[in-house]
């Protein structure tokens, strides 16, 4: 689709957080900061079909506001929002823009979408917001979420919001939090009652980098390490190596049907050693289990049902991994068939 080029990128804010995080709440307030004689827009996206949020932005002159309703413009098809995005750049031609995807969102895979070349020229892409209630942190049942965490993983910035309702427990609650997440590098805002500069946020993004390759075991066998690059996949099984700033993530993801030895793939997880955080959850012959490790604490629990067994190591110093993956794949119920 070809959208005619603006005179320059527009900066552009991606404003995301959990269902009643108070997204549009810190999106009005960012609003009423708009200089005189600038026009602002806003592409809004509602999961169900009938938009409410729209209707609480300011409707005057200088604003542009869109809604894409109906589905997750972060995971589903990308036309929809391709085509809203577009439309909204070349009638608008905002001096900034702001993207509020549904809290039901992945906002990673916004950005990548947002990041591909072809959009280099119509965006420039500042630092991903994560908006959290500061008055739910003690609620675990909450902020222990799959989708939760994703979010603040995503992001380059996090935005506690109802600071001014914050308990104890919620103070205590946001200082593990900063713990738990530290290697990520994040900047952590309070808002009260929405308040905050647009300054705080309008730095440029910095992303992550995902290179997905075969498991290493399997890159011994098949690739010569010293004629080509092992060619990127997206099948599991899988490893992949993330890196940004100043930290790097170890991953592998394995299908659904692999079963693992659930004590010996709890020791090979506790006796590593140098890493600032490990997250994974697995298919074990105890059924489900996930686990969340900090250097200060070990935790481990039964889980629903996931999509795929997974697990990453957050580090800062480079090491062979080769090993941990043989050993990881050594806890396979049916090791023998480690491959299938």
């Amino acid at each position: 689709m070809k959208i005619n080029a603006p005179q320059k990128a527009v900066p552009t804010h991606i404003i995301s957080g959990f269902l009643g995080a108070g997204k549009t709440t810190l999106l009005k307030q960012l609003l009423s900061q708009k200089p005189e004689h600038e026009v602002w827009a806003v592409l809004m996206n509602e999961f169900g079909q009938i938009g409410v949020d729209q209707q609480l932005l300011p409707q005057q002159q200088g604003y542009q506001i869109k809604e894409l309703l109906g589905g997750c413009l972060c995971c589903s098809s990308q036309l929809p929002m391709q085509i809203a995005l577009s439309r909204l750049l070349s009638e608008a031609k905002p001096d900034r823009l702001f993207i509020e995807p549904t809290g039901l969102g992945h906002p990673a895979q916004l950005v990548e979408q947002l990041t591909e070349p072809h959009w280099h020229t119509h965006l420039s892409m500042r630092a991903l917001v994560t908006v959290v209630d500061g008055s739910r942190l003690h609620d675990q049942a909450w902020t222990q979420q799959n989708l939760y965490a994703d979010q603040l993983k995503a992001a380059q910035i996090i935005v506690v919001s109802h600071a001014d309702q914050m308990q104890a427990a919620d103070e205590l609650a946001l200082v593990q939090l900063q713990h738990e997440y530290q290697a990520y590098m994040q900047k952590w805002l309070k808002a009260e009652q929405g308040s905050l500069a647009l300054t705080e946020i309008d730095i440029s993004y910095v992303g992550t980098q995902r290179k997905i390759q075969p498991l290493l075991k399997l890159q011994q066998n098949v690739i010569p390490t010293h004629l080509q690059e092992p060619a990127e996949i997206k099948q599991l099984p899988y490893h992949y190596i993330e890196t940004a700033q100043e930290y790097a993530v170890a991953g592998w993801k394995f299908p659904k049907r692999w079963q693992f030895d659930f004590y010996p793939l709890l020791d090979l997880l506790c006796e590593q050693q140098d890493w600032l955080r490990i997250k994974g959850i697995f298919y074990s012959n105890q059924g489900w289990k996930s686990f969340n490790f900090n250097p200060q604490q070990f935790n481990y629990q039964s889980t629903d049902e996931g999509i795929d067994n997974r697990v990453e190591i957050i580090y800062q110093t480079e090491r062979d991994w080769l090993q941990f993956e043989a050993a990881l794949l050594a806890c396979r119920v049916d090791a023998a068939t480690a491959f299938e």
